[in-house]
């Protein structure tokens, strides 16, 4: 790791060793002779071995690559190795070959590096620098070549120009590189800068047309500079050649070590660029197509250092070599951002500057921070016992800008033993809690950072090296498993850092010495979870490799007392280390290498669901399972499989860990050969995808022959129904790859043959959609199962079938990259159709495997399809949203297209309703909550039939457009035809909506009777919705003569619709059902009643009822009504209409009584109030007249009314002693002296004797019983004892009046006198029950 190759024999010894023949079988990239080349020019002084075991030999590295298939069962997969993912395009294996045949044997250098927002790779190989994508696997077809600028002589100089000499940043000018996996519409340029000569070359779109002339700024003596824009790319005039080696030799020993760039907002191809010099300076380049500006903006950066010397004291000299590392605080440029922060990694500081773009480039000082010196709680303490030095190397921020990691290397010294070593360590930095500095733009003095975690010690004692060697080591974070560093150092070699166990693990990326050095590491572009991916590694001469996350995590060793390098390591402990992992790894039974592939990159589990999930017995049942099997391919015999199976447990477990369903997965997902590494598209062509699948096919159909014969099927079939579905499920996934396939190659051969497409001119015939998709499908795949990265998309495709739902996945987040909102209209919908097409032949495809093999499946109660999955629902609703979109858009549409989209829209619709039936029916089966998913069937059901019917009258009115005929017989039967398809998927799934308008624009009513009786739903379903359509349309008519025919429906609808149904109940005689409606719609408002109004409920006083007078008509029929019908209690009937007409009558005169401000306020005149509300009313009005008439509502209630009111009742008795000055009245009888008579006379027009008389006079008139059921008069009259209270009487309500105590007498006699008084004054004005 950490230290650089040891001395070895001459090159010429080496080169007599034949390293490239021990390997048969090779792989069919790289080719032979570029292998071969590359054996002859093999780098000296490399060690023959690498570590972690460096005593054992080792195979070329190209024997590691995986090689074609040698078996259907294919070869084992060691996990803790790394994987091969890609080769070097062609043009840099051919330009290696020739730069190495070129150059002096140990001279060669090949110099390279990896973009992780951009997922490019570059070399710069000779005088030319090579950009691919490192996600791609066939990157051949997609590299950039850029030529650098040459000397006079026409040749790259070594001393300004040495490949490891170079700094590389690319600038994304879009950032899409990491969403799309496409790169035609890509736009990015390259800064280059030499680290020696510090002459500047700026590319500013590798990916524009035509060739591509770089921007040259050289580096001058007296520190100015001198630009060039070679218009043709051509040779670089020799003055600024002879210029730029002035310059460098007055540069001296100082180099630049660290570049970033970035692009400027809102500009045409500009970009910044930050290099740090190792003599202190910070300089700017603002680089432009027409130019380059270079600013030196810090010529000294750097505070005095106070680490001590090797002599142990103070070195107050500025450090060799520092500033060290630059890097951006957030990895991607936000545009809604005017600046931009970055982060300079110093001898003893972080330091933190910020780029403002505008209104002119400025670099401003934010804060820094001491992460070497006296306070251990701020970074890392100094001096301390033994502690000579200390070096940050590198520094590195997560993807949140949030956490920083720093590289540190001390240089110590054993106090015991005088021996020297380095400590390697990890010191991680955060914000601290509470401090936002995001928007700041002003410096900040206060502290900014504090320790996130302890030191993380890499290595304790390593062999002390050279400072130059330290400072080449480079640190990379954010790849998986989370939290894992990688450090890149000179020797060539990659070590991975992951703190796990509460200790520190190291995994050392190790290739035999015919890989070449490591070049650099990245990571795998983060996928829909947001997390980045695995580790992946750019090599010099072996391509480019990934560390899976089970790698790192099964193949870590603890740090060794020694550096683990290619030196080997004095840690004897170590071989130990890795024999223990290695035994740890066996552990997991072998697999075949494509479940182990597909495992690898399954979403839904843990990293190790090898380990984690799966138990030793899982193990055994399901090698055994795989024993059984294979015999019976064999022999064709069972013998004991069912008791073997069940005696290892294989039935224990149920879904996707069931051992069955394991072994179908593996059938169906069975890696194929390399079809191809070079070739690309051309794949889908080949007869060995059809062959392959069509074996699968027939191994999966032996399977279940196989459960059939053992009684498994039937044992898996009562217990395990969900692994059945599975299982079965796996060959409807295979059929419908089978049927995809063929539509692909369909789709293939028309365009090759130029049939109707514009798209059939394009580069490559197989081109399109359904390719495309593919495509991503695919590359999904690799990105998240680093095994399948060497596999071509196309074949990661074909392989995987068990999981086929990814299609519908990249449908739902990815169809804009499928379907390019720049393309023309008409391929637009050419494309569109192409994947409707594709979905609903894979569908159905899978049914009809389904509705075949029906037997085989499992009671299908609470299972979902994969097909209703909400993956496979929202992959098809994303394609027919976008279809309707382009059928709204109707502007220069051609007629024929327009059909072929209508088409294939319908089809889609139809399958994916039927995916919706089905997910609805497994949830309302399990009894789980299913409103939303059916608010959500119900709405883009709605919306795919309505939009697809209007189209159909679309066509039928274009069609008669220009004609003279006009026949509105023809449309309608041309209408009929088109929708007849429509219309049975309307049926199938209560399309009602469209069902009834193709109705009435047919105006048919034996189809509409026919489909009312055919269509049953909930609510009385199709002929529910009809009468409510009528309803709305006011065809009240219409609505009930069509229910003579479906009476039963009609009585389900009038239910809610009370104004209707008691004209339905009079036709069917009903004559008491119809004067109780008549007599409930009559006391209603929004469903409520007076007798609903008595009990409590009060009706919404927010809307307008029918009017008082609308109402009494109601009234009158229900009493007529009554009277038709005369039932055994009608005569009770009729009392209590006539006591609701008396209560209508008094609100009348209560309206007529109250001021008509008021009145119109509340709107009392059309809305019905309840009773209680009308006594309150009265109680509350100052009107003499009123409170009588409270006693008047109270006297036509029902006695339950009455009952649980009393406390209303007692307040009319108060309100009524008050009307009347009870004090007055006594003093003017003791005043006057009043006779008997007089008393009489003068008691009679108190509102105490009216009430009295109204309550309880003789002959009164009330609705269900009398007043004294609920209120007697006196308190001696009662015979139930518990009454007895304040308000338990008449005579007690008044003994609590302020005059009772001088005029009770007066007051109880009024009371007495007006319940036994028969011939009454009757008040002013009308009667209300006149």
């Amino acid at each position: 790791m950490f230290s650089p190759a040891t001395k070895r024999p001459n090159f010429s010894s080496r080169k007599d060793r034949n390293l490239g023949q021990a390997v048969p079988n090779s792989p069919i990239t790289p080719l032979t002779e570029n292998r071969r080349s590359l054996n002859e020019n093999s780098i000296p002084h490399r060690p023959s071995t690498g570590t972690p075991a460096p005593w054992t030999s080792r195979l070329s590295v190209y024997a590691r690559i995986p090689q074609l298939k040698k078996s259907e069962k294919g070869d084992e997969i060691d996990p803790v190795q790394p994987v091969y993912v890609g080769e070097f395009p062609q043009v840099v294996r051919d330009e290696q070959a020739s730069f190495l045949q070129k150059c002096v044997p140990g001279d060669a250098s090949i110099f390279g590096g990896m973009d992780k927002g951009t997922a490019l790779s570059w070399i710069i190989c000779g005088n030319k620098l090579f950009i691919w994508s490192y996600l791609t696997s066939v990157a051949s077809k997609k590299c950039v070549v850029l030529e650098l600028p040459s000397d006079e002589n026409g040749d790259v100089s070594r001393n300004n120009y040495h490949a490891n000499s170079w700094l590389l940043c690319v600038v994304d000018w879009h950032g899409t590189f990491r969403s799309v996996g496409k790169q035609q519409g890509n736009s990015a340029g390259v800064v280059l800068c030499n680290q020696k000569t510090r002459a500047v070359v700026y590319w500013p779109d590798i990916y524009a047309q035509g060739d591509v002339a770089p921007v040259i700024s050289f580096a001058s003596s007296d520190g100015s500079e001198l630009n060039f824009s070679p218009g043709n790319g051509k040779i670089t005039p020799n003055k600024l050649w002879q210029h730029s080696r002035l310059g460098s030799n007055s540069i001296g020993s100082s180099s630049f070590n660290s570049l970033i760039a970035s692009a400027v907002p809102d500009t045409q191809h500009k970009c910044i660029a930050l290099a740090s010099s190792s003599n202190g300076e910070l300089w700017q380049f603002q680089c432009s197509p027409t130019g380059i500006h270079r600013k030196q903006i810090y010529q000294e950066i750097l505070g005095s250092s106070s680490q001590s010397n090797d002599s142990g004291n103070p070195s107050p000299i500025r450090s060799k070599g520092y500033p060290k590392s630059l890097t951006w605080r957030h990895s991607s440029l936000s545009l809604e951002k005017s600046n931009r922060q970055f982060f300079l990694l110093t001898d003893n500081e972080i330091q933190c500057f910020i780029v403002n773009f505008s209104p002119d480039l400025n670099v401003t000082k934010l804060w820094s921070h001491e992460i070497i010196g006296t306070d251990g709680d701020l970074g890392i303490k100094k001096d301390l016992a033994g502690q000579k030095r200390i070096w940050p190397l590198d520094v590195q921020v997560d993807a949140h800008g949030k956490v920083i990691t720093i590289l540190v290397a001390t240089f110590c010294k054993d106090r015991v033993s005088s021996s020297s070593y380095t400590q390697y360590s990890l010191l991680t930095m955060q914000y601290k809690s509470g401090i936002n500095i995001s928007e700041s733009v002003e410096p900040i003095h206060e502290t900014i950072l504090e320790k996130k975690s302890p030191v993380q010690v890499i290595i304790p004692k390593a062999r002390v090296e050279k400072e130059d060697f330290l400072f080449s080591m480079k640190l990379r974070v954010g790849g998986k498993p989370s939290g894992s560093a990688v450090i890149l150092s000179e020797d060539g070699t990659a070590t991975v850092s992951h703190y796990y166990g509460n200790s520190t693990r190291l995994y050392q990326f190790d290739l035999p010495y015919d890989a070449g050095k490591v070049l650099d590491a990245s990571v795998f572009p983060s996928t829909d979870d947001g997390e980045d991916g695995a580790w992946v590694v750019l090599t010099e001469k072996a391509g480019v490799w990934a560390i899976p996350e089970k790698a790192v995590l099964l193949g870590g060793v603890e740090p060794p007392e020694r550096s683990l390098s290619r030196k080997g390591s004095s840690n004897e402990g170590s071989a130990q280390e890795e024999r223990r992992n290695l035994a740890f790894a066996t552990n997991i039974a072998p697999r075949r290498a494509s479940s182990e592939a597909w495992d690898a990159g399954d979403r839904q589990r843990a990293a190790l669901t090898g380990v984690a999930r799966r138990t030793a017995r899982d193990e055994e049942s399901e090698a055994l399972l795989g024993h059984l099997f294979h015999d019976f391919l064999l022999s064709g015999q069972v013998d004991d499989s069912l008791e073997k199976l069940r005696n290892c447990g294989a039935f224990e477990r149920d879904g996707e860990t069931n051992v069955f369903a394991r072994t179908s997965k593996s059938i169906v997902d069975t890696l194929a050969k390399h079809w191809t590494t070079t070739r690309g598209a051309e794949i889908v062509a080949m007869a060995v995808v059809s062959t392959q699948l069509s074996d699968k096919q027939q191994k999966h159909k032996k399977f279940l022959q196989f459960l059939a014969l053992s009684r498994c099927h039937e044992e898996l079939c009562s217990k395990q129904r969900e692994s059945l579905q599975i299982i079965m499920e796996h060959g409807e996934k295979l059929i419908g790859m089978i049927q995809l396939r063929e539509l692909q190659n369909m789709i293939s051969q028309n365009r090759l043959a130029g049939a109707g497409s514009p798209y059939s001119s394009s580069e490559s015939g197989i081109s399109g959609s359904l390719w495309d998709l593919i495509q991503l499908v695919g590359e999904r795949a690799r990105r998240n199962t680093v095994l399948l990265m060497d596999r071509d998309n196309a074949e990661v495709f074909y392989s995987k079938v068990s999981d086929i739902e990814e299609v519908f996945y990249c449908l739902d987040r990815q169809l804009e990259y499928v379907i390019s909102a720049e393309l023309p209209l008409m391929v637009q919908i050419q494309r569109a159709c192409e994947l409707s097409n594709a979905c609903v032949t894979l569908i159905q495809a899978a049914t009809h495997y389904k509705n075949e093999n029906h037997i085989w499946y499992p009671s299908p109660e609470g299972l979902t399809p994969w097909y209703c999955q909400p993956v496979v629902r929202n992959g098809q609703w994303s394609v027919a949203s976008f279809m309707l979109q382009l059928l709204n858009d109707r502007t220069g549409l051609d007629m024929s297209l327009k059909s072929d989209l209508y088409s294939n829209l319908e089809a889609l619709a139809e399958v994916l309703l039927e995916a919706y039936t089905g997910a609805i029916t497994a949830k309302v089966e399990r009894g789980e909550e299913h409103k939303g998913l059916l608010n959500e069937y119900w709405n883009r059901r709605d919306t795919l039939l309505n939009s697809l019917y209007q189209v159909v009258k679309g066509f039928v009115e274009s069609g008669y457009q220009d004609s003279n005929e006009g026949i509105e017989e023809q449309k309608e039967v041309i209408l009929k035809k088109s929708s007849s398809s429509l219309l049975s998927i309307a049926k199938r799934h209560e399309g009602y909506l469209t069902l009834w308008n193709i109705c009435c624009d047919l105006n048919d009513a034996v189809l509409l009777r026919n489909i009312m009786h055919e269509s049953m739903g909930p609510k009385a379903g199709f002929s529910y919705f009809v009468f409510r359509q009528l309803y709305e349309s006011r065809q009240f008519s219409k609505l009930l003569r069509l229910g003579e025919e479906f009476q039963e429906d009609l009585s389900i609808f009038l239910q809610e619709h009370q104004d209707l149904r008691w004209l339905h109940e009079l036709f069917l005689h009903q004559f008491s059902s119809a004067s109780e409606t008549l007599q409930l719609l009559a006391l209603s408002q929004d469903g409520s009643s007076i007798s609903s109004a008595e009990k409590g409920i009060n009706p919404d006083s927010g809307t307008s009822g029918k009017k008082l007078v609308e109402r009494r008509r109601l009234l009158n029929l229900s009493k007529i009504a009554v009277l038709a019908g005369k039932d055994a209690d009608y005569e009770t009937k009729i009392k209590r209409i006539e006591a609701d007409l008396k209560i209508l009558k008094l609100q009348e005169e209560i309206i007529r009584l109250l001021p008509s401000d008021e009145v119109v306020e509340k709107g009392m005149e059309q809305r019905l109030l309840p009773p209680r509300d009308l006594i309150e009313l009265c109680l509350k009005a100052e009107i003499p007249e009123l409170p009588l008439l409270a006693f008047e509502v109270l006297a036509w209630t029902s006695s339950s009314f009455r009952k649980a009111n009393r406390s209303l009742l007692e307040e009319c008795w108060k309100c009524a002693a008050n009307q009347d000055d009870w004090g007055k009245l006594y003093e003017a009888s003791v005043a006057e002296g009043w006779s008997d008579e007089d008393t009489l006379r003068v008691l009679r027009e108190t509102m105490l004797f009216q009430a009295s008389n109204r309550c309880y006079g003789p002959g009164t008139e009330t609705f269900e019983g009398g007043f004294d059921e609920v209120l007697v008069l006196r308190q001696e009259n009662m015979e139930i004892p518990n009454l007895k209270d304040s308000g338990s009487s008449v005579e007690t309500i008044l003994m609590q009046h302020k005059d009772f105590p001088d005029a009770g007498k007066l007051m109880l006699t009024a009371v007495m006198m007006g319940s036994v008084e028969i011939d009454v004054r009757s008040y002013e004005g009308p009667s209300p029950m006149e």
